[in-house]
């Protein structure tokens, strides 16, 4: 039977857990005889949803860290294993130590305004949250705390600054497309960069491309597969697994450099000299950043802007939100919207103009004005 004791002027809990062990703790001096039984019912309802541990066997937050690694490993790509098990190794350190059931959700709120002191990228300290989140709810599910604490904390808001600081994207003009082109001596990066600029497909997409996904006669490619960090691996989502048209000089241009490279046993479109995957890294250090320097272009251009570029082509130009969305693998044309929206023209006079032609012209319908009845319209 639980019940609160008192004993050498301190009180004493006494109750059995959900396993039949016997609990007992002395509370500190000056607790009140209220306070212990308020302690004690929390421990009862703890012990009847049978997530209750003694102290002693409560984990640390580090503890529990380490084994949800170990639980996502097999499930995730090697990339995003690291860059969760970075964010434990360099933002949670601080309660590595700490009983995990301790860690409140003030705790999870004083850690996002520390993280927005230091000016965080806004979509940085987002990702933080949600490693954040799976280590509580992992611990949640195996009964080891009693609630997530990252649940119920107030998340981080847009702000003007974070706005801007997440728009980092630079889209080359059609004048340093051609110079980046003209700059790379390689007729192998050339088309690798073309491919990038003409279909927005991913780095790894390109990387592990064969020419058994190309349909030269429908003028697509089958994305099918990535190449990262040395391995294969299936695309990134269900989305992601798409034909991407080609543009008449693209396919003249692919065409003429299937000719040019012979076969290699893997099929690779984009081979590296010994026949295996082009390793990305040496591929930036190599040729694209001396291209974009020789071609006079910011060395901050990163080979994923490639991709930007064509998507804000596409959209500059008027193309269907759906259509881009599909071409580039997004899961939801939302996406590409929050993505692109502010590359996006706030006017357009060539639409309204169409718009005139679709309601006036179309049916005849001429505006006629009348000086003193005002405006109306006439068949």
């Amino acid at each position: 039977m639980a019940c609160v004791t008192k004993r050498n002027g301190r009180y004493v809990i006494d109750c059995y857990d959900q396993y039949g062990q016997r609990y007992r703790k002395t509370l500190p001096k000056g607790t009140t005889k209220e306070e212990a039984r308020g302690l004690l019912q929390e421990i009862e309802k703890k012990i009847n949803r049978r997530t209750f541990l003694h102290e002693k066997k409560v984990p640390t937050f580090g503890e529990v860290a380490v084994e949800w690694l170990e639980y996502k490993k097999p499930q995730v790509r090697i990339s995003t294993w690291s860059a969760y098990e970075g964010h434990i190794k360099n933002h949670f350190h601080e309660w590595l130590d700490k009983r995990i059931a301790v860690i409140t959700t003030a705790d999870v709120e004083r850690f996002i305004s520390r993280k927005q002191k230091l000016k965080i990228n806004l979509l940085s300290l987002r990702k933080l949250l949600i490693t954040m989140n799976q280590i509580f709810a992992y611990a949640v599910r195996h009964r080891t705390i009693d609630s997530n604490p990252v649940r119920d904390a107030e998340k981080p808001r847009r702000s003007v600054d974070l706005v801007e600081s997440d728009k980092k994207i630079k889209i080359l003009t059609s004048e340093e497309i051609k110079k980046l082109l003209e700059a790379e001596e390689d007729p192998k990066f050339r088309m690798l960069y073309l491919l990038a600029i003409m279909t927005g497909a991913r780095q790894g997409e390109i990387l592990g491309l064969k020419w058994s996904d190309v349909d030269f006669k429908e003028k697509q490619i089958h994305i099918q597969r990535t190449f990262n960090h040395g391995r294969y691996f299936d695309p990134k989502s269900k989305e992601s697994v798409r034909k991407i048209d080609l543009s008449p000089v693209v396919v003249k241009q692919l065409a003429a450099w299937k000719l040019l490279s012979g076969s290699n046993d893997a099929d690779l479109v984009f081979p590296s000299e010994n026949g295996t995957p082009i390793d990305c890294h040496n591929m930036m250090g190599r040729y694209f950043k001396p291209a974009l320097r020789k071609a006079g272009l910011p060395k901050t251009i990163r080979f994923h802007d490639l991709r930007h570029c064509y998507a804000s082509l596409m959209l500059n130009q008027g193309e269907n939100i759906k259509y881009v969305q599909s071409q580039m693998g997004h899961s939801s044309p939302m996406v590409t919207l929050k993505i692109y929206s502010h590359l996006m023209k706030p006017s357009n006079q060539e639409a309204v103009k169409r718009l005139d032609e679709t309601v006036f012209k179309a049916t005849g319908q001429n505006l006629v004005t009348n000086k003193n009845k005002g405006s109306w319209f006439q068949p």
